[in-house]
This record gives structure tokens, C-alpha cells and sequence, in this order.
């Protein structure tokens, strides 16, 4: 096909072949096992055409819905290309894919090595883990030589202008003592550290707050035994709100490695929230008059809302099982819930609770700055009208709203 060739409308719409490859038995030659190549489209009649079709699926939703439809359909769709091939060149096709079946044992054993290794390490993270609980919680005193090299740690600060107090040394905390009343430990440690987490921060809202203070530490353990997955363990203090001294929520993987060769999510289960009464953070009441029409008395009705909340992760989406009919938004709307679920879990597993002090901090956010690099995207010749979307993908990693991502200065510690 070469030249400005009209677009048929009424062609029947089939999947393409593989890299427009024949779909006649023809005898297999070095030419016709190269890949073949499309004649272009003239651009006049490409716009000309696009135009067209662009207006008539503007004025008629209907064709664009039909379009669309169509196309969902060709995905996965045999081109036919792999049945026209020779019987002894099929067999070396199975032949492949038989050696790809061994790779993929050799692959489950790769990963299942390297949960393995993580479970090893995670034994000599743990006392560090336990050490910083301790602090946090204000039962014992950092000693000097940890605040020395927390100090050493630290980026060199900027030149300043004035020579003389940039010729003094840095004042060391080594030496500092707490006065008499002073808080213990450091407070709402967890609660900064997490709303300094871009995905986080989005599920927190004003009146998780105040139960987040009673959070004393975040943990992640591997399921022991044979089985795959992880544990999240948030040790609460006493509070006003559920009687609960920690919320676990576990999550677990399939026995069998991903296409990529990854362990694959198989579901999540969260721990029961024991509120207290009145203090459900996942529901609030609403309260509305109902009038008897043949009476004309009314009488107050009160009912059970769910809202926003952080604690809402306790009880994650259930994956579908196949058995139940639901409507194809409602599913595309339950798998972005579910892969949010998960990065969060992975957020908490490889991020939050190995560099805690540094979402505290905020320079952590740096580092969550880099996810979102200008490598990830391409310029685009119409900035001034692309760029309400540019925050749109921006969040694509995460799923969360565009006002999550804050200037560094302003996620730290408040």
C-alpha cells in the first residue's frame, strides 16, 4: 500500500498481522522473513481523513463508542500469521516454547532465592529498627556517637555571605541535654513521616490526625514458613478512638512468578478496627428529618456515612473472583483501588519504614522527586495547551490526585 490511498469506511475492521506479515502459505525466503514495511499515508489526505472522522465521532458518540468497541475486540485476536507458518517451522516454534518453560522454573527459583535473601536481611535490620523505637518513643537517649554520625550525614549547608559566621564551626548536639520537662522521645515522629509520603498524605485527613499522634512505630515482617508475603504491624499507643494496640495488614503472594518473572500480589487481608464509640474515623453520621405524610410528624433519622480515611487501609479492595457480573468502570475503578493498595504496601515495605527518619525530615522528597523525572517524558510541541495535563501525568506512578505533590518546604516537619 503506497500513496494517497482512500480510507474504505466500510472495510471490514480485522486485527492487523503480526509486524504486517502475509497471511498466504507462500514458500518462507529471506526477503519475506525480513520485516516487511507500510507505505505512508500523504499527509494532506491523512489530515484530511483524521479530520473527517474526528467530526463525525464528535457529533455522533455513538461511532465512537462502536470504534472503540471494535478495537477492544481486535486485542489478543490469532492475525493468523502463526497458523499459515510450515508445519517444521511451527515444531521449532514449540521447541522454543518449551525451552521457555524452563526458563521460567529457573526464574520462580531466581525469585524465590532472593525472597530468601530479603528474609536474611531483614533479621539484621531488625535491632537497628528496634533501636529507633526506643528513641522515638523517648525510653532511652540517642548516644553520642549515633548523633555524631547523624551529623556527619548531613549535606554541607550553602556558603553564607557573611565570613565571619561562616568561619565558625557547626555547634555539634552530641552534648545536648533535655531539660527536666521536656517531651520524651519525638513527637508525632510517624505522623510526619507519613504525610511527607506523596501517596500517604493523600489518605490522611484532618481527623486522622489526631489518632496518627498515638502511632508509635511501623513495622514489616516476611510471612514465616513457606509461605510468600509480608506483614505491616502500626503499634498504636492508648487513644481516644479504637481499643486496638496495633493494626496489622497482610499481604500475600501467589505461588507462582509473574510473566516479568516478579512474585505476584494474590490478595491483602487487614485486621478488624475495635472503635470506641462515636469515634469511627471511616464513618460519620448523618442525621436528617423524615415527615409522616398522613400524620404530618416528623422524626429524626440517623444513619451511617462512609468517608475518607487513612484507616480505610485496614480494610483493602477484595480482587474479583471471577463469579460475580459487575460493570466495566466498576472494575476499572476496583483495579486502580488495588494497585494503589499495593505500591502503598511496597511504599511502606522498601521506602517508609527503612528511611522513616528521612520522611520525617523531608529529604526523603528529593529522592520521591526523582519517580517523577523529565527522562519519563517527552517534550511536547504544545506546552501552553498541554499544561493543565502535566500534572495528570506526573501522578501516574502513584494514582493520586494532583495536589499531593507539595514543594519540599513545605512537607517538613511542621
Amino acid at each position: 500500500m503506497s500513496g494517497n490511498v482512500p480510507i474504505n469506511r466500510n472495510a471490514d475492521l480485522t486485527a492487523p498481522t503480526p509486524q504486517n506479515t502475509p497471511l498466504s502459505n507462500a514458500p518462507l525466503t529471506r526477503e519475506a522473513l525480513s520485516r516487511p514495511t507500510v507505505g505512508t499515508i500523504g499527509e494532506e489526505a491523512e489530515d484530511g481523513q483524521a479530520s473527517d472522522l474526528a467530526a463525525a465521532m464528535q457529533g455522533n458518540p455513538a461511532i465512537a463508542s462502536m470504534i472503540q468497541s471494535k478495537l477492544s475486540g481486535l486485542v489478543g485476536r490469532s492475525s493468523g500469521y502463526l497458523e499459515s507458518l510450515p508445519d517444521h517451522i511451527k515444531r521449532r516454534v514449540e521447541g522454543l516454547k518449551g525451552i521457555q518453560v524452563e526458563h521460567a522454573k529457573v526464574e520462580a527459583d531466581f525469585q524465590k532465592e532472593i525472597l530468601e535473601l530479603e528474609k536474611k536481611y531483614a533479621e539484621r535490620y531488625r535491632p537497628l529498627y528496634e533501636r529507633r523505637a526506643t528513641i522515638v518513643e523517648g525510653s532511652v537517649e540517642p548516644t553520642a556517637e549515633e548523633v555524631k554520625a547523624g551529623e556527619a550525614s548531613d549535606p554541607p549547608e550553602e556558603d553564607d555571605e557573611d565570613e565571619e559566621e561562616a568561619e565558625e564551626p557547626k555547634k555539634s548536639l552530641a552534648d545536648a541535654k533535655a531539660p527536666a520537662d521536656a517531651a520524651k522521645g519525638i513527637p508525632e515522629f510517624w505522623l510526619t513521616a507519613l504525610k511527607n509520603h506523596v501517596a500517604l498524605s493523600e489518605l490522611i485527613t484532618e481527623r486522622d490526625e489526631e489518632a496518627l499522634k498515638a502511632l508509635r512505630d511501623v513495622r514489616m515482617s516476611y510471612l514465616p514458613g513457606t509461605q510468600a508475603g509480608f506483614k505491616l504491624e502500626f503499634v498504636f499507643g492508648p487513644n481516644d478512638f479504637f481499643t486496638n494496640s496495633s493494626l496489622n495488614k497482610t499481604y500475600y503472594y501467589q505461588d507462582e512468578v509473574g510473566y516479568s518473572g516478579d512474585l505476584v500480589y494474590d490478595h491483602a487481608e487487614g485486621d478488624k478496627i475495635e472503635w470506641k464509640e462515636d469515634k469511627d474515623l471511616t464513618h460519620k453520621v448523618e442525621t436528617k428529618k423524615q415527615r409522616n405524610k398522613n400524620t404530618n410528624q416528623t422524626r429524626t433519622v440517623k444513619r451511617s456515612v462512609p468517608v475518607e480515611s487513612f484507616f480505610n487501609f485496614f480494610s483493602p479492595p477484595k480482587p474479583p473472583t471471577g463469579e460475580e457480573d459487575g460493570e466495566e468502570a466498576d472494575l476499572d475503578e476496583l483495579d486502580e483501588r488495588l494497585e494503589l493498595d499495593y505500591t502503598i504496601a511496597e511504599d511502606l515495605k522498601d521506602r517508609v519504614i527503612p528511611h522513616a527518619v528521612d520522611y520525617f525530615t523531608g529529604k526523603a522528597l528529593a529522592y520521591e522527586d526523582d519517580d517523577f523525572g523529565s527522562e519519563d517524558f517527552e517534550d511536547d510541541e504544545d506546552d501552553e495547551d498541554d499544561e493543565d495535563d502535566a500534572p495528570a501525568a506526573r501522578r501516574g506512578q502513584l494514582g493520586v490526585s494532583a495536589g499531593s505533590q507539595q514543594p519540599q518546604e513545605e512537607c517538613k516537619q511542621q
